[in-house]
């Protein structure tokens, strides 16, 4: 191997990791491969021999590419209720792709994407980093241009954002699973006793329909029931998938793709739910791990 074959070979040792660095920060897949690809351009123009701890030193660029383009985001401010539904992993039902499994580790749902949507840039670099990445303060304080003791501020305000959150779904597949079959069985034969007792007294449901689409976010049994009668009677054919490693949907109409839905049960109940129904994103998921 000539000396670019090894930083090729090096580089791609760490890739994975640089697309779950990005992916936490950006909430988008495309958006981080842009931003490895763009630490990898950025490798080949120094000196790689001055580079003492290649994986620090890539992480700390995607992770400034990241903090980039997320100012560059919140400052076009193109979300209808605030934020945007940030970008799903659709594996199918009966289990995820090893790459995908290495991106979604430390239960990384679209719940908890959510949340880190609603932080400052910088309060979720700083987040990810320490709390995901165990990356040292005197590191993450030199990309946000903060002192170490601000930057432990910002971790310590994100934390406490995604602990007041219910995030993290029950372990059990099967069980989630099942919680969601019978949610979607009782949408569609109108068993709105079945539905109550599925869903938690304080059950959040979030809906982006994209620019010009009516996105919502209603909490509440009784908000969220009026939600499942509309979607019941649009005569949706739901494929089930796992969306971020937890039990979901891919909803169609009329054979082309109308959303998808991510749950997140805790002790049994359906806490949140998360609907992507953006028809220009939707089209550039990929669906067919879904046949």
């Amino acid at each position: 191997m000539d000396e670019r074959d090894l930083l090729a070979q090096s580089f791609e040792e760490h890739r994975t990791h640089l697309r779950a660095v990005a992916y936490r920060m950006l909430g988008s897949l495309s958006e981080a491969d842009d931003a490895v690809q763009e630490a990898w351009l950025r490798l080949n123009r120094v000196d790689a021999n001055e580079v003492e701890n290649l994986r620090a030193w890539l992480t700390t660029v995607v992770a400034r590419l990241s903090l980039n383009m997320l100012r560059a985001r919140k400052s076009r401010r193109e979300d209808a209720f605030g934020e945007r539904m940030p970008e799903p992993i659709i594996d199918p039902a009966d289990g995820t792709d090893p790459e995908h499994e290495a991106l979604l580790a430390d239960s990384v749902g679209l719940a908890l994407l959510v949340v880190l949507e609603t932080l400052s840039p910088a309060e979720r670099l700083a987040f990810v980093l320490h709390d995901m990445f165990a990356v040292p303060f005197d590191d993450i304080a030199r990309i946000v241009d903060r002192s170490p003791e601000a930057t432990r501020q910002l971790a310590s305000r994100a934390r406490r954002r995604v602990r007041s959150e219910r995030t993290e779904p029950d372990a059990d597949l099967n069980a989630q699973r099942e919680v969601v079959d019978a949610f979607i069985a009782a949408s569609r034969e109108g068993d709105f006793e079945r539905l109550v007792s599925l869903l938690d007294p304080d059950i959040v449901l979030r809906a982006d329909f994209g620019p010009g689409g009516e996105s919502h976010e209603v909490r509440g049994v009784q908000a969220v029931l009026q939600r499942a009668q509309t979607y019941a009677r649009l005569g949706l054919d739901i494929k089930p998938a796992l969306v971020n490693g937890a039990a979901g949907g891919v909803s169609l109409r009329d054979g082309r793709p109308f959303s998808v839905a991510a749950f997140t049960i805790k002790d049994g109940k359906i806490v949140e739910m998360d609907f992507l129904a953006d028809p220009a994103r939707l089209a550039a998921l990929d669906l067919t791990v879904l046949g």
